[in-house]
């Protein structure tokens, strides 16, 4: 067995650690740009330097704007503090600090796909939500308005210089925030492990991250001060982000990327609703292939951790998925303007989405549709 792993240089997690970022910035960079949303409060943290607020989920000319005013006030650092709207912006902008030219050049589906030949900018990221784990992975996801999807820049060169973990910071996070992001950290837990990709090291994290999340999940959106429930839930997305770096995704990101190009939706919401309907159709899709059985017994397994039992059948965790969805309340796609009208072009872009390539089966172009039209 060969595999690779790749994370961010330095991981520090725990309570109270975002104190500590100004010490290690100051050995990184003489000035720092600081990507976060406009209402962000660094009070209590001590992080200084030339802000760059972000208002929503970040597109090409977003990065482009970054990248320029990093530039003009000579900010050799970048520090991103937020959601994975957040991060991805700091990401993507530490990269073209450092390699030049517009995010067209290097962007995956939309662009040129050119690869970054130098090592970012130095990069710290901190997450104040438990979710997309992009602290510790190597793409940063932008919009593209003008050709209607998200795509990705890619490279071993983006991963962070340090990620700073910090559950202190999820406290305040409102119920739909907590659910929809807690979706997303379990989509990151399950894709990655029933992921044709998948190696021992990603599984280690997959399994205890699904122990975590399906025991912090539903108690975390009851009570958001639940700080051994924040704690969990930020160690399971951290443990996501670390999984899915390596071992890929599958159907459910598939579809997130055309969708969330084309309506207006946070990535986390497209991940809950689309996750027990791609559970479901990826299952009865390898049920019809007896040669992909080893994928369904990952299932099995992954049904074993969230419901608690030794029994328990694939279809069963989709069910527990599906139990869970509903008790948080999570909205279906319809519920953001996506109609049966739209199925067909959209199970097309997903099928050629990056993400999908590590999916446990091929879908076909009718399981595809199916799927998104249960999600409807």
């Amino acid at each position: 067995m060969r595999f690779e792993f790749a994370t961010a240089a330095r991981i520090v997690f725990g309570p109270g650690t975002v104190r500590e970022v100004p010490a290690a910035a100051a050995g990184m960079g003489r000035r720092a740009l600081l990507v976060m949303r406009a209402s962000a409060d660094l009070s209590r943290t001590g992080i200084t330097g030339e802000h760059f607020p972000i208002h929503g989920e970040p597109t090409v000319d977003l990065v482009r704007q970054g990248t320029q005013l990093a530039r003009d006030a000579a900010c050799d650092l970048v520090i991103a503090l937020g959601g994975g709207s957040a991060i991805d912006a700091g990401k993507a902008i530490a990269a073209l600090l450092a390699n030049g030219g517009d995010p067209l050049d290097y962007l995956e589906v939309v662009g040129q796909a050119k690869p970054l030949t130098l090592p970012s900018a130095p990069f710290i990221a901190i997450p104040t939500t438990a979710g997309t784990g992009s602290e510790v992975t190597r793409n940063a996801v932008l919009a593209s308005p003008e050709h209607r999807v998200k795509a990705s820049l890619r490279s071993p060169h983006m991963l962070p210089a340090l990620a700073v973990v910090d559950p202190e910071l999820t406290l305040d996070l409102p119920p739909a925030l907590t659910a929809n992001t807690g979706l997303d950290a379990l989509t990151q837990l399950i894709e990655p492990y029933v992921s044709i990709r998948a190696n021992a090291m990603t599984d280690l994290y997959c399994a205890e991250g699904l122990r975590l999340a399906a025991s912090a999940l539903r108690r975390v959106w009851r009570d958001g001060h639940d700080f051994a429930a924040r704690a969990d839930m930020a160690f399971a997305s951290l443990l996501g982000g670390l999984a899915l770096a390596n071992a890929g995704l599958g159907a459910v990101h598939g579809f997130a990327a055309p969708l969330g190009g084309t309506f207006d939706a946070p990535h986390g919401a497209l991940c809950a609703a689309l996750l027990p309907h791609a559970m479901r159709v990826n299952i009865a899709a390898l049920r019809a292939a007896p040669s992909h059985s080893e994928r369904l017994l990952r299932y099995a397994a992954v049904a074993r951790t969230l419901t608690g039992r030794s029994d328990a059948a694939p279809e069963d965790g989709a069910d527990w998925v599906a139990s869970l969805c509903r008790d948080l309340e999570i909205r279906p796609l319809g519920a953001y303007g996506v109609r049966p009208a739209d199925v067909p072009a959209l199970a097309d872009q997903a099928a050629r989405a990056s993400s999908m390539k590590a999916n446990p089966i091929v879908l076909t172009p009718g399981q595809l549709e199916e799927l998104l039209t249960r999600a409807i």
